[in-house]
């Protein structure tokens, strides 16, 4: 009997991706690269000085159960952008939670813009995601996490479910930011808050550590105000809150904010394809 149970218990996905950058001529050049199970990392050509990551999960979305953990380390005077193939797209689970775990070190003088395109959580999705990031003193790092409730264009909303968020940002051991994050049981009736979400189902959260962050206040600020969101900046951080009716609304906003903070580079390739 034992046997017939685990010959049904249900197939999870698993992977774990791991990459490491070096400088080298004044390029930024491979040092490690780890792949396993369905975590997948590919890496473009580029034209300037920096590395581009593609991670992907070749699983095509996550339920409960499944882990991926990915780690990116960044050698002193690197430049690394981090994206996704696509949106990452969380199903509903009929146990556990899906999880994802992602480790970032930016070394001295080094950058990693960590850009995932969105993750969509379908009803009764349930989801634990972390985001440990190791900063030198002199490192630069941008974060940016959106997530859809739902695909509104499909008339798919995200009723029931889980949703939990944990970021946690240290500068030379030193924790600079930590943020939590849950959204639990109804969500549908929590979202429609006025102190929550007032009732839009698309969000975004973009963090700058650097030393350019009271430039890039002065540059962000316009492209939020007219928005439902805002933006603080505190010594060398600055952190913007979106919100937005649907994926497409928030992506017009998105997209010129994150350019800003990139001085003007544009999102990566993959998210227009």
């Amino acid at each position: 009997m034992a046997m017939a149970a685990a010959s049904t218990r249900p197939q999870r996905a698993r992977g774990r991706g791991h990459l490491a950058a070096k400088s080298l001529g004044g390029r930024t050049r491979l040092a490690e690269l780890y792949q396993e199970g369905a975590a997948k990392i590919r890496l473009p050509e580029t034209f300037d000085s920096s590395m581009e990551a593609v991670i992907i999960n070749t699983a095509g979305g996550l339920t409960g159960g499944d882990r991926m953990d990915w780690s990116v380390v960044a050698g002193p005077s690197t430049r690394i952008d981090v994206t996704t193939q696509a949106c990452e797209k969380i199903y509903k689970a009929s146990a556990d939670s899906a999880v994802v775990e992602t480790s970032i070190r930016v070394g001295a003088g080094a950058r990693v813009d960590w850009l995932p395109q969105e993750t969509i959580l379908f009803d009764r999705a349930s989801l634990s995601r972390k985001l440990h990031v190791e900063l030198d003193e002199t490192a630069e790092f941008l974060a940016v996490e959106a997530i859809l409730l739902g695909r509104k264009a499909m008339g798919e909303t995200m009723v029931q479910g889980l949703f939990r968020d944990r970021w946690r940002i240290r500068r030379d051991g030193r924790l600079i930011h930590a943020e939590e994050l849950r959204l639990g049981g109804d969500i549908a009736a929590l979202t429609a808050e006025n102190a929550v979400l007032s009732g839009q189902v698309a969000f975004a959260t973009l963090l700058y550590a650097g030393p350019l962050a009271e430039t890039y206040l002065r540059q962000v600020r316009p492209l939020v105000e007219s928005h439902m969101g805002g933006v603080s900046h505190w010594r060398e951080k600055l952190v913007v809150r979106l919100a937005a009716s649907d994926g497409f609304a928030l992506r017009k906003i998105l997209i010129p904010i994150i350019s800003a903070l990139r001085n003007g580079a544009p999102v990566p390739k993959v998210w227009n394809l």
